[in-house]
């Protein structure tokens, strides 16, 4: 198998929406009240979190692959994921997230996503929704949904072309299809409303601010119980703590109506850069990093593991097969990713929740804010197999990230809401009363091993240990059975 980067163009249209909103002042863990964005502003590009392991599966493999190993790796597909995380426990109570609409926030989108949900549920076993091509609609059928805000045409770049790359859609569509097809994975019963963005980056002036418009606008009309975001940058890239402190308010505004917000924790580790986009360029920053919006306190930052299940089922660990991390990790079904982005926030203070941690964490400066909360699967050693046909694609592809594992925390986090009967909202706070909790070793694996540290960087990491660490957070809801029951309160 080839490693291939994403080369796919897509089209998003439709009525562009500006939102005003109305900021409210700071609240724990934050650096000042937020102020809106201005065009003194500079922010840097939106980045998918899709890492350039975006793998081509050969037809002997296709139709549709099924899970397995190679020399050096192990992928899964739909049942074994579920498996993995004992989902099927919950499903049996008649816990799938129905009734609870997670939203999808990513650029461009594309026009056949619907399709590709659509025939990869019916190669894998999962529901069909309403809304997905020529499916009629049913009483208490999940639905899927698109908002889009924009009109930016997406075409090929021409062959000769200069262009950095700060435009470059064709970064999207295996994230779209990657959230999409396993937050519908995690939580089958689930309505998805995905949500495109007309543009990456203008002049340094759109992007981050068209996003959280977006957010925004699914707060102001109630529109999602969660929402997962599988981008971000450094929070070095941003030109001043005022420019990352502007685009806060659809969180702000958001917690206040009981929702919750996820974001991928990033794929470089400790590692940040200046720049995003490099196509042309970027500087390395010279010290540990973490990324926005997972860094946000009002965010919940979902980190990666290598999941050691065994790929053909997901019912057992194994740790005989590749890759390296499951075979020198004997019996441990999950290690921590060397890619799973995680450390310590320049911008935000440590928030209250993270003041009382598990016994034997790494500790947390208060002046500082952990990163991440929680992990699931996200290594490019075990990942997950994804269908994309937007121009320049052809099929299935094999796909790694933290892009993976928000979206399937989502699809986890709208089972628990509906088990509750309400929405979790702020989830953070659960999440560490949960941990400092005699519930935590029943209802969350606590990872102990792997590091994030990227070799030859320069730059220091952190290694996973007991309770919770810079790698893995505070563990993962390996049995997702008793890990909702316990947030949830059920």
């Amino acid at each position: 198998m080839n490693p291939r980067r994403s080369r796919g163009h897509v089209l998003a249209a439709g009525a562009t929406l500006a939102v005003a909103a109305a900021l409210t002042a700071g609240t724990t863990g934050t650096p000042s009240a937020a102020t809106p964005a201005t065009h003194h502003d500079h922010f840097p590009s939106p980045q998918p979190l899709v890492p350039a392991q975006v793998t081509h599966l050969a037809a002997a493999d296709a139709a549709p692959p099924g899970p397995g190993y190679s020399a050096t790796s192990r992928h899964f597909t739909p049942k074994q994921i579920q498996n993995s995380y004992n989902l099927p426990a919950l499903y049996a109570e008649g816990l799938d997230g129905s009734g609870k609409t997670i939203a999808i926030v990513d650029s461009f989108g594309y026009p056949g996503a619907a399709g590709d949900l659509k025939q990869f549920s019916q190669d894998y076993g999962l529901p069909l929704m309403c809304g997905m091509p020529d499916v009629a609609c049913e009483p208490g059928m999940a639905t899927f949904k698109n908002l889009t805000f924009g009109n930016h045409q997406v075409k090929p770049m021409p062959p000769k072309s200069q262009s950095p790359g700060q435009e470059d859609s064709s970064a999207w569509s295996v994230e779209v299809a990657l959230d999409m097809e396993y937050a519908h994975t995690i939580a089958p019963g689930a309505n998805i409303t995905l949500v495109a963005t007309p543009t990456a980056e203008t002049l340094g002036v759109q992007g981050f601010p068209q996003m959280m418009n977006a957010e925004q606008y699914l707060v102001d009309h109630h529109m999602a119980d969660v929402v997962t975001q599988s981008f971000g940058v450094s929070e070095g890239s941003f030109s001043s703590t005022h420019a990352l402190e502007s685009l806060r308010h659809a969180f702000k505004s958001g917690a206040d109506a009981g929702m919750t917000f996820l974001a991928s924790s990033g794929d470089s580790g400790s590692v940040g850069l200046s720049k995003e986009p490099v196509g042309k360029g970027g500087t390395q920053l010279s010290t540990p990093q973490v990324g926005w919006p997972a860094s946000d306190p009002l965010v919940t930052a979902v980190g990666g593991t290598t999941l050691c299940t065994d790929a053909p089922t997901g019912t057992t660990v194994d740790s005989a097969n590749p890759p390296a991390d499951c075979q020198d990790n004997p019996g441990q079904r999950e290690v921590g990713w060397n890619g799973s982005g995680g450390g310590f926030s320049n911008v935000f203070t440590r928030p209250d929740y993270q003041s009382a941690l598990p016994a034997g964490s790494a500790p947390i400066p208060a002046g500082q804010r952990g990163v991440p909360d929680i992990s699931m699967n996200a290594s490019c050693t075990s990942w997950v197999v994804v269908l994309d046909t937007a121009p320049g694609y052809d099929g299935y592809y094999g796909v790694c990230g933290t892009s993976e594992a928000s979206p399937m925390f989502a699809g986890v986090v709208a089972i628990a809401d509906q088990a509750a009967g309400h929405d979790l909202g702020l989830l953070n706070e659960k999440l560490y009363a949960l941990g400092a909790s005699s519930d935590y070793p029943s209802s969350v694996f606590d990872v102990t091993s792997g590091d994030n540290t990227q070799e030859g960087s320069g730059v220091p990491g952190f290694a996973a240990g007991t309770g919770w660490d810079a790698v893995t957070g505070l563990g993962t809801p390996a049995d997702a059975q008793a890990f909702v029951h316990a947030l949830a309160g059920s």
